[in-house]
């Protein structure tokens, strides 16, 4: 393709849905923009959202933790549209906490002490919180190279953001089946989590077919041997058993 040739890769006002973000793939190495990484991970993503081991797989000469920033990145991107489908039904009056099954009630950091808060405000706070650190100029001053001290904090971010899948999981049932079955977020973040080891194994409580079962697979290898082809979830008669309830902090 010549320079005159060269793909528009922009959706144009007055776009249409079928014709969004249509244009031609690219690989990593012909993408020139400061913000390649995202560019590639969300390309993948629309080729196939079911396809997890491709979306995760790092490309060779790839910076680990540049990797795990930009997904992060992008996972609070995407939660964004699954916090706008549970407005139809996670309404301060029916959820005045952030809970998931009865043995969590999670205390929001967003406030001077941390104090609980309704799940859909819970929910708003945490992803604000993520942005704000994640386009920290103290912290994430270039998207090139990252210090250690500041990947490190990406695991505190993914403990906290995990909890709004257990939220809908656990409560609303249906709209999180119906946005999973279309994204496949939280199969892949659950496998995200896990290789990286952001979050223990035992804080991830929605069961994922095929994921819970072979955490340590997924943990040593860098390609995981899941099958993405299938995303229905374990029946609630496998979900992990209510206990008592106990507070956690976002700290």
């Amino acid at each position: 393709m010549t320079n005159s040739q060269k793909t528009t890769r922009r959706n144009r006002p007055g776009t249409k849905a079928k014709d969004w973000c249509r244009w031609p793939d690219e690989t990593i190495d012909t993408m020139d923009s400061l913000y390649h990484i995202q560019q590639y991970i969300q390309q993948i993503i629309r080729r196939d959202p079911s396809d997890i081991d491709t979306i995760l797989q790092v490309p060779d000469q790839q910076d680990e933790g540049i990797w795990k920033y930009e997904h992060l990145r992008q996972f609070c991107l995407e939660l964004n549209d699954l916090t706008v489908f549970l407005q139809k039904e996670c309404l301060p009056t029916s959820c005045s906490q952030m809970t998931a099954t009865e043995q969590w009630i999670f205390l929001c950091a967003a406030h001077k002490n941390p104090k609980e808060c309704a799940a859909i405000d819970y929910t708003r706070h945490t992803l604000d919180g993520a942005a704000s650190l994640l386009n920290s100029s103290k912290y994430f001053p270039s998207r090139i190279s990252i210090k250690d001290t500041s990947i490190a904090k990406l695991g505190s971010v993914c403990r906290r953001i995990y909890r709004i899948f257990s939220h809908a999981y656990y409560h609303h049932r249906t709209l999180y089946d119906e946005f999973e079955d279309r994204t496949h977020l939280c199969r892949r973040f659950t496998v995200f989590a896990l290789r990286y080891a952001l979050i223990p194994k035992d804080n991830l409580i929605v069961p994922i077919n095929g994921v819970n079962q072979d955490v340590t697979t997924i943990m040593q290898q860098k390609i995981s041997p899941i099958k993405t082809n299938s995303t229905q979830s374990l029946n609630n008669d496998n979900s992990p058993s209510p206990s008592s309830a106990a507070l956690e902090s976002d700290a």
